[in-house]
C-alpha cells in the first residue's frame, strides 16, 4: 500500500496539470493564512486572549472562520457568511418555487445562477455579522469603543474580507483541486494545531498527564469513527427491467441507491452554532445601545454558553434537530421514487410511485437517527470532556476533527481521481 501511495504520488508531481493544481493550491492557503495575520485596528491582544480563553463557544466558530477570528483579523468572519448564504439559499428551494426551479430543474444555468444568488446574499450576511461581533467584542472590552466612522470603516473592512476569502474559495475549486471554501475552513484549524499543543505541554502538570493521555486516546478514536462513519452508507437495491448491455438484451438488471449515515455532512452543526450565536449577538446589539433588559440577557445567556452542560445538552438536541431538517431539505424521497419511475426502475418487492417514496422515506429516517446522534455526540465532545475533567487548556474539537477528516479524504479522493484519469 505504501508502494502504492508513492507511485500515486510521483505520478501526481510528475504530471503539469496536476502539479499546477496542488501548487495553486498551496498558494492560495498561503495567501489566506497572510490575510488571517492581519488584524483590524484598536484590538487588546490580552483581552482578546482571555475572552476566547474563558469562552469555548466563541473558539468553536473560530474554526468555521479559518482561525482568523482569534486575532480580530481582516478575514474574520472567514468564509461563514458564504456557507450562511449558501444554506439560505438551499432553504429557499422549499419556500420559493423560483430558486426551486434553478437548482433542480435549469441544469447548469441554474446551478450558476443559483451560485450567484448565494454569492449576493454573502454581503448583507457579512454586514450584519460584522457589526453584531464588533457591539459583542466592544461589550467585552477586546476592541475600544468606536465611533460611527470607524465603526463603518471596520465593517466594510470585515465584508471586503469575507467577500474576498469567497473569492479565492472559488478559485481553488476551479483552478486547484478539492473544493475551495472547505480547504479554506481545514488550514484555519491546522494552523491552530501546533499553537494549541506547545500551550497545552508549557500549562501541564504531572496531575494532568492522565487527562492529555485520555485526550489523545479519544481523538484516535474519534478519527477512525469519523472515517467509518463518513463512508458508511445503507444501499437500497434498485432493479431495472430490461437493461441493454452491448449487442444483448439483460433482464432485471439490478444496482443499489446509497443512502449515506452522514446525509446533511457538518451543516446541522453550523445551523445550531448559527442559532445559539445570534441571541448573543442581538442582546450585545441592544446592550450597546443601552436598551434596559439588554444588559442583564446578555450576561445572563453568557453564563449559559459558559456552562458546558447546560450549553451541550441545548447544543446536542439542536443538532440533532436540524440533521432531521437539513436531511428533509437536502433528499426528497419523492423527487427521487419519480425518476426511478420514469428511468423503468424499482424496488425489488415495492411497488413504484407513492409506496416506493414511503418505504425510501423511511429507510432515509431510520438512518439519519444513528448520523445524527453521532453528529451531536462529535459536536459536544469539547463540552463533555471539559464538564468531566475541568481541563480547558486542552480541548478535543470535535467539530474539527469532522471538518479535517472528511476534507482530507474528500482531498486525497480528488487527486487520486486526477492520478487515475492520467494513468487511463
Amino acid at each position: 500500500m505504501v508502494n502504492t501511495l508513492i507511485h500515486k504520488l510521483k505520478l501526481a508531481f510528475n504530471d503539469s496539470e496536476i502539479r499546477f493544481r496542488i501548487l495553486f493550491l498551496v498558494g492560495a492557503l498561503a495567501l489566506f493564512r497572510l490575510l488571517a495575520a492581519i488584524p483590524i485596528p484598536g484590538v487588546d491582544k490580552n483581552a482578546l486572549a482571555s475572552f476566547f480563553a474563558s469562552n469555548q463557544f466563541f473558539g468553536l466558530l473560530n474554526v468555521f472562520s479559518g482561525g482568523g477570528l482569534a486575532r480580530l483579523s481582516i478575514v474574520m468572519l472567514g468564509v461563514g457568511p458564504y456557507i450562511t448564504a449558501s444554506i439560505i439559499m438551499q432553504l429557499g428551494t422549499i419556500i420559493f418555487p423560483q430558486v426551486k426551479q434553478a437548482y433542480f430543474e435549469e441544469g447548469e444555468a441554474g446551478r450558476a445562477k443559483f451560485i450567484s444568488w448565494s454569492r449576493l446574499l454573502t454581503i448583507p450576511i457579512a454586514v450584519l455579522q460584522g457589526i453584531g461581533f464588533l457591539f459583542l467584542l466592544q461589550s467585552q472590552g477586546v476592541i475600544a469603543p468606536l465611533s460611527s466612522t470607524a465603526l463603518i470603516a471596520n465593517v466594510a473592512l470585515i465584508t471586503a474580507g469575507s467577500v474576498l476569502l469567497m473569492w479565492l474559495g472559488e478559485l481553488v475549486t476551479e483552478f486547484g483541486i478539492g473544493n475551495g471554501v472547505s480547504l479554506i475552513i481545514l488550514a484555519g484549524i491546522l494552523a491552530r494545531v501546533p499553537s494549541s499543543v506547545s500551550q497545552a505541554i508549557f500549562a501541564s502538570s504531572a496531575a494532568n498527564i492522565p487527562s492529555y493521555l485520555a485526550f489523545a486516546i479519544l481523538g484516535l478514536a474519534m478519527i477512525y469513527a469519523v472515517v467509518i462513519v463518513s463512508d458508511a452508507e445503507r444501499s437500497i437495491p434498485i432493479a431495472y427491467a430490461r437493461a441493454v448491455r452491448g449487442a444483448a438484451l439483460a433482464q432485471n438488471a439490478a444496482t443499489y441507491l446509497p443512502i449515506r449515515l452522514l446525509q446533511a455532512g457538518v451543516i446541522p452543526i453550523i445551523f445550531a452554532l448559527s442559532l445559539l450565536l445570534v441571541p448573543q449577538m442581538a442582546l450585545s446589539m441592544l446592550s450597546a445601545m443601552h436598551v434596559s433588559f439588554a444588559s442583564a440577557g446578555a450576561l445572563w445567556y453568557s453564563a449559559f454558553l459558559a456552562n458546558p452542560w447546560k450549553y451541550g445538552s441545548v447544543y446536542f438536541l439542536l443538532v440533532i434537530l436540524f440533521t432531521y431538517f437539513y436531511t428533509a431539505v437536502t433528499f426528497e424521497p419523492h423527487r427521487v421514487a419519480e425518476n426511478l419511475q420514469k428511468t423503468g426502475a424499482f424496488v425489488p418487492g415495492v411497488r413504484p410511485g407513492r409506496e416506493t417514496e414511503e418505504y425510501i422515506g423511511k429507510v432515509v429516517n431510520r438512518v439519519t437517527l444513528p448520523g445524527a446522534v453521532f453528529l451531536g455526540l462529535i459536536a459536544v465532545a469539547p463540552s463533555i470532556i471539559q464538564g468531566l475533567t475541568g481541563v480547558t487548556t486542552l480541548v478535543l474539537g470535535g467539530t474539527a476533527l469532522l471538518i479535517a477528516v472528511q476534507v482530507t479524504l474528500d482531498l486525497a479522493q480528488k487527486i487520486d481521481a486526477q492520478v487515475s484519469l492520467r494513468e487511463y
